[in-house]
């Protein structure tokens, strides 16, 4: 043993060799409770509208290959909406197709605007309509395109980020502008009709609902990263205070209120879009009648046992 070693010797010395003590930051790597970088925000529709109408102008879809504003998170850059979760708004026009592309990364699209513009997945095309859940599973190659007359805009919920910390997700172009497909089966396990949902909600008698969406071919999660669910308020009501390790991005898709997330407020009204971060305690209150969908990062975090939730108990 050296007869002057120190720790500040012993620190300097096993950095030359890229190495540092965990002891010395034990609380910052296991901390005693989930800390995500993620702040709780609301994007409002009102004021991104006008600006994919703009895009819509400026920006052909062929050029966008797709036309998505970002939604990110003010404490994060690109591609968070939470820590774990991506959400855009995408707009397709009439008579545009979105080429077909493919990714190891999941997407969903919830359709906030619109009708008559479809997406096709894998050979198997599915007409979009508003309150819609379309699925995009990993590596299956899809288009978009717009038959209608009017504006097409839905919301993308993607695990984007989940790739950040696994550096696996590419994607890859297909030769021509469409995969070739067929209409889907009116059951397509694509395809969550907005009006089966709110049947289930209203079956539930009482001011506040929820329920998970299924899918229809492996009975569990909509995807192995990404869950999803709709919830119901009647006006006046509140939702139970909950908080879970997932992270949540909730789109407004009737109605208007407000979530309190930790300490912070978020108004939000018909086509917001707000997140709430990890395992912060949240509570919604209805000004009037209101929907809610929401995606989280739930099926991952259950894969890999780190996912908790509790209600309050205030």
């Amino acid at each position: 043993m050296i007869a002057t070693d120190s720790l500040d010797r012993l620190f300097a010395e096993a950095a030359d060799q890229d190495a540092q003590p965990l002891w010395t930051m034990m609380e910052a790597v296991v901390p005693p409770h989930p800390q995500p970088k993620a702040v709780p925000h609301v994007w409002r529709y009102a004021a991104l509208r006008p600006l994919l109408e703009r895009a819509g102008n400026l920006v052909t879809a062929k050029d966008a290959e797709r036309r998505v504003l970002q939604l990110i998170n003010p404490a994060l850059a690109s591609p968070h909406t939470t820590d774990t979760l991506f959400a855009g708004l995408q707009l397709i026009l009439p008579g545009e197709v979105a080429r077909a592309h493919r990714h190891v990364a999941f997407a969903l699209r919830f359709i906030v605007e619109g009708e008559a513009a479809y997406t096709a997945v894998g050979g198997e095309k599915v007409t979009m309509h508003r309150g819609d859940v379309i699925l995009t599973p990993s590596w299956q190659f899809h288009d978009h395109g717009h038959e209608g007359e009017r504006p097409m805009v839905w919301l993308d919920g993607l695990d984007l980020p989940v790739y950040q910390f696994f550096p696996a997700n590419f994607a890859q172009q297909y030769g021509d502008e469409r995969f070739p497909s067929e209409p889907g089966p009116a059951e397509s396990h694509l395809r969550y009709p907005w009006a089966d949902m709110q049947a289930r909600l209203e079956a539930d008698d009482g001011p506040y609902a929820f329920a998970e969406y299924v899918h229809r071919q492996t009975g569990g999660p909509l995807s192995r990263t990404i869950g999803a669910a709709a919830e119901r308020l009647a006006g006046g009501a509140s939702s139970p205070t909950r908080r879970e390790t997932a992270g949540v991005v909730y789109h407004v898709y009737k109605g208007r209120g407000a979530t309190t997330v930790g300490n912070t407020l978020l108004e939000w009204e018909k086509g917001d879009t707000f997140c709430v971060p990890s395992w912060m305690p949240y509570r919604h209150e209805a000004a009037k009648n209101t929907y809610l969908f929401r995606y989280d990062d739930r099926p991952v975090l259950e894969a890999i046992g780190a996912y908790r939730a509790e209600a309050s108990a205030s």
